[in-house]
């Protein structure tokens, strides 16, 4: 298998790559790969003789067509307006998905399918995510070097603006991901004790998984992603050995990490990295969970993303546009500082990117080291770089390589829409260094720094934006709120940002890119999973706890058991018993939803989360007493 394709490189000439597909006749098939605004990838499978032989059309777009019923275009691609052209992108690296299930036997090597980044096109303009950060990226390219020629002498940095050429975007995701046998049942309270006493993290793999880990190691790294680590996390349990020597009961967390590269390119290698893990786990009998929260109690799956900005130099010099240029006496420079400030306050437009789901707000709760406040740490003292778990953006920083500062935001999931976020992110970054180029590091700290109602000249007055304290142990959940903001508990109040921020939507789609058609179309779409997930999966799962929590037989009662038992008919009566008169939780929920009464029913959501939550408690203590 050593000479087998994995890669064709970014700007490869068509005659080149039609040779590599000629001289691998093992790859079979391409596959357009467009993201829509769900985060959705498409697949298909075209023979390669057509790609070659139709390459042009393919790169104008007018080889391969789709429709607005297999992508997630709401309002966009409509049903009687849905033809969506799929032109290739050949900017970023192509990758080749071997399937080892299945060997061509004239070549007596696995069946390969070229996967290409595409567009999607509708009525002239380019309406998927990808697009919406190569835009984003161009636009922001021209204005911090504008920018850059206009005020050459910036705060802290250790270039000339006047000298700036060109702008780069570094990025890189990490990824988090539950495995576990198939079919069988997580023992979540044991696996709770396991994660509070920290047996797992760090822990040493076994049998299969460890086959499984090391596999998609050694595999990613032929694709060239450099992986620099995998390990396991904090969530976990000691797997059980069966009869004949297999282990049973696998469920464990883990993380792997690879190399930046540009905020495009990582987004699609974050895209490829999970198929590869999938199958690669899959083939060991492992299922693969990438969900923000498989399993309520537990640790969820984090996908930490960092975003960094450099600067060429004429002399072709980079610099890093962060990084201060006495690193013991400054966290940053002026750039840096302006940047951190513009992701903060205009967090709330971008939140809606970031979290979209039902299942990635159940992740960002307390006590779980994931944020839940608008709020960043910078280090005690510049020589002190700061790893304060409970913020939302870190500043990430190496004394002894300057290259490395970058921001670390937190809140992101495996399937967050990576190029959504990092558009509305790297526009966000821009609207900062504009309002705060022509201050001091000085000025600029003392900004980042205040208190919540003391005035700034760019950040909100009745707002903190930093805290190098535990924002979980430190402040009581109301001070969090009345310092950094309270968060949306729901989908619903997430989108609703979009409404309530003007000024902040102007900020992200200024550049052109993120314009209000995608943001409604995205908002749209969000709505409407959120809706039918909660119809028809969340509450038939909670009507399955309520019936679960049934009367238990025994031959001695006690009082405390009647008392018990009496709370809990209350509360699942409250929660899913109609009568003429008064309708149950659930009926005035799935009601709201259905009557597009939006605001009541996100309402109703929150309260039964509560509900629930008092449900198994009060079911515990009540079955734990009777025998």
């Amino acid at each position: 298998m050593a000479d087998l394709l994995y890669t064709i490189k970014a700007n490869t000439p068509k005659e080149e790559i039609i040779k590599q597909l000629r001289d691998h006749p093992e790859i079979k098939f391409v596959s357009l790969l467009g993201i829509d605004l769900a985060g959705n990838d498409t697949d298909e499978k075209i023979p390669v003789k057509i790609f070659i032989k139709d390459i042009d059309e393919f790169y104008a777009g007018r080889a391969v067509q789709t429709d607005g019923s297999s992508v997630v275009l709401p309002g966009i691609a409509t049903l009687n307006n849905a033809k969506v052209d799929m032109p290739v992108d050949p900017s970023v690296n192509w990758f080749v998905d071997y399937n080892f299930e299945n060997y061509d036997t004239m070549t007596n090597k696995p069946v390969g399918t070229l996967r290409i980044p595409s567009f999607l096109i509708h009525e002239g303009k380019r309406v998927d995510s990808r697009a919406v950060l190569n835009d984003t990226l161009i636009n922001v390219k021209k204005e911090l070097v504008d920018l850059f020629h206009h005020y050459p002498e910036i705060s802290g940095t250790t270039f000339n603006g006047k000298d700036v050429v060109d702008i780069v975007f570094t990025s890189a995701t990490e990824l988090e991901f539950w495995v576990k046998t198939p079919l069988e049942e997580a023992a979540v309270e044991e696996m709770t004790a396991s994660q509070v006493m920290q047996e797992q993290y760090w822990e040493r793999t076994h049998g299969a998984v460890r086959c499984a880990l090391e596999q998609s190691l050694m595999e990613l790294d032929k694709y060239g992603l450099n992986v620099e680590m995998g390990h396991k996390e904090v969530g976990g349990l000691k797997a059980q050995i069966d009869e004949s020597g297999h282990l049973t009961h696998v469920c464990e967390q883990l993380e792997i990490d690879w190399k930046f590269a540009d905020a495009v390119q990582a987004a699609d290698n974050e895209m490829f990295v999970r198929t590869i893990v999938k199958e690669i786990f899959r083939a060991e009998g492992l299922e693969v969970s990438f969900k923000a929260k498989p399993m309520i109690g537990l640790a969820g799956n984090g996908e930490h993303t960092h975003i960094g900005l450099a600067a060429i130099t004429a002399d072709g010099k980079m610099h890093n546009l962060f990084a201060p240029k006495n690193p013991e006496e400054d966290f940053m420079n002026a750039i840096g500082y302006g940047s951190i400030m513009g992701l903060l306050k205009n967090y709330e437009v971008i939140n809606p990117f970031v979290s979209a789901t039902n299942d990635s707000l159940n992740r960002l709760k307390p006590g779980f080291e994931a944020p839940v406040c608008i709020v960043t740490s910078l280090g005690h003292t510049p020589k002190i770089p700061s790893r304060n778990r409970t913020i939302l953006a870190g500043l990430i920083r190496d004394l002894k390589n300057p290259m490395a500062t970058r921001f670390e935001l937190r809140a992101c999931n495996p399937y967050t829409n990576t190029y959504l976020v990092l558009a509305a992110v790297y526009s966000a970054l821009l609207d900062g260094i504009k309002a705060t180029i022509d201050k001091t590091t000085v000025d600029l700290l003392t900004e980042l720094s205040k208190k919540a109602g003391q005035d700034g000249f760019y950040l909100e007055k009745n707002r903190a934006y930093r805290s190098e304290e535990d924002v979980f142990e430190d402040y009581t959940a109301e001070e969090r709120d009345a310092m950094f903001g309270a968060p949306p508990a729901t989908v619903w109040e997430n989108m609703e940002a979009f409404e309530k921020y003007p000024s902040k939507v102007k900020v992200i789609t200024e550049g052109g890119a993120l314009r209000p058609q995608i943001i409604k179309s995205f908002r749209e779409g969000a709505l409407l999973r959120w809706k039918t997930e909660l119809i028809s999966r969340i509450l038939p799962e909670m009507r399955g706890i309520v019936s679960k929590a049934h009367r238990i037989e025994t031959d001695f009662r006690t009082d405390q058991d009647s008392y018990n038992w009496n709370k809990i008919k209350e509360v699942r009566e409250y929660l899913a018993k109609d009568s003429i008169d008064k309708k149950s939780l659930f009926t005035r929920l799935t009601k709201a939803l259905n009557s597009g009464e939006y605001s009541a029913a996100s309402k109703l959501q929150v309260e039964m989360y509560d509900k629930i939550e008092e449900l198994k408690h009060l079911y515990d203590e009540y079955a734990k007493n009777i025998f």
